[in-house]
């Protein structure tokens, strides 16, 4: 089995990995400024994706142009997001050189679209594929491919902790080799539940003193991990951007397996007032002594660019960040500085500003956890910005690791 790296290799972002010139596994993009995608031009026999998060999935459509239809292969909740992203995609970038695809590649997702689920057996490409929970977001998968002699698991993102919205992944499928991202190696978080706490004893005083609280969270997974949060400590909340369409996604009866707790989510829902923008809603709303649940969760777009600038002024109002904030964003840039450039418009910030790791990846004590029954396998380090360090310290430990670069190819 031959193993190349076309993206997400000694970095995060645009997540790619061709076996055999054959069978690709997620085709992502990197949504930076510009946006860059996976190298070389990959035709395959088929596609097998781990989740629905934009380096992973941003750019399938592409794959579609042309003659090319082969059969990707998702999980319901994959597939879902991976139409919507695309659809947001073409919105900000279509026409342009940052969009590879156009509504007619989109419109043939459907088409080539063959969805499975956890601990499925299906062929790909002339291999046998098994997807198992990943504790991601909905949907997410550890992706198991076997061509008979060998047998390669592909972690893609994944988490060993409980959330609310997801139970952490157990599984731990026998394996030769493990592709295994490591974006959090060098991390390490408290429990879970110390973390959430804390959330929510900052929030509830925010709100017992008379202010607002602004919570920018990313729209997939974060936005509803904290509307359950939210229905669990009973706190009333808004929910604004595109938040709102995929907790409705998450809500289809096709899609309620792959939540931890489908009627939290649904009562997190129901606890959420959701904001359709119009007329100065979301002025008003601003003044409220409540929690405003919107993207987007680096201050880069999205309802929060009306939020934050509204209440800025008031040291009692606060901005409670619940991912980890990009260097060159605004959101990092506010959390260290105090201040940042918001809608173009560079403003102080009064109110209060605070970081919460709600991330859905395994810190370093997960990822060790993850990969210690595979102390016997070849283990190749991708996504994350120091896997050639991280695959180093599993080297003293024993394990046979390694941090393919960008384009390479190995033998498995």
């Amino acid at each position: 089995m031959d193993v190349r790296f076309l993206g997400g290799a000694r970095e995060i972002g645009r997540s790619a990995v061709l076996i055999d010139d054959s069978l690709l596994l997620d085709f992502g993009m990197d949504s930076g400024n510009p946006p860059s995608f996976p190298i070389d031009d990959a035709d395959p026999d088929a596609v097998v994706v781990g989740h629905g998060h934009l380096d992973h999935v941003g750019s399938i459509p592409s794959l579609l142009a042309g003659d090319a239809r082969p059969p990707i292969h998702w999980t319901p909740p994959t597939y879902d997001l991976a139409t919507v992203l695309a659809r947001d995609t073409l919105k900000l970038h279509g026409g342009t050189y940052n969009c590879p695809f156009t509504e007619t590649e989109i419109a043939r997702l459907a088409q080539v679209s063959e969805t499975h689920g956890y601990g499925e057996s299906f062929e790909a490409a002339g291999y046998e594929v098994i997807f198992f929970d990943a504790g991601h977001v909905p949907g997410s998968a550890h992706v198991l491919v076997s061509d008979g002699d060998t047998r390669l698991l592909y972690t893609g993102d994944f988490h060993t902790e409980d959330q609310q919205l997801l139970s952490g992944t157990v599984a731990r499928p026998d394996a030769d080799a493990v592709i295994c991202e490591s974006t959090y190696s060098d991390v390490s978080r408290p429990p879970r539940e110390e973390i959430e706490r804390s959330f929510v004893d900052s929030l509830e005083t925010t709100l017992w003193e008379g202010g607002t609280v602004v919570v920018p969270a990313f729209a997939i997974g974060r936005t509803q991990e904290v509307l359950c949060i939210c229905e669990a400590y009973d706190l009333e909340c808004y929910v604004d951007g595109m938040g709102k369409r995929v907790t409705e996604l998450f809500l289809r009866e096709r899609n309620r397996d792959f939540l931890r707790d489908p009627d939290l989510l649904r009562r997190a829902k129901g606890n959420a007032r959701f904001v359709d923008g119009r007329d100065g809603q979301r002025e008003r709303i601003a003044e409220q002594n409540t929690v405003i649940v919107t993207t987007s969760g680096m201050l880069h777009g999205g309802p929060a660019m009306t939020y934050v600038p509204a209440i800025r002024s008031h040291p009692t109002n606060k901005i409670a960040m619940t991912g980890h904030q990009v260097e060159g964003t605004p959101g990092r840039e506010l959390y260290e500085t105090g201040s940042a450039v918001i809608d173009g418009r560079s403003m102080r910030v009064s109110a209060q500003v605070e970081q919460y790791d709600f991330s859905a990846h395994a810190d370093r004590k997960g990822l060790l956890e993850f990969l210690a029954p595979y102390a016997d396998a070849r283990i190749l380090i991708n996504h994350g910005d120091r896997c050639e360090d991280f695959a180093d310290e599993l080297r003293v430990e024993g394990i046979a690791a390694e941090a393919p670069s960008l384009g390479e190819e190995l033998s498995l």
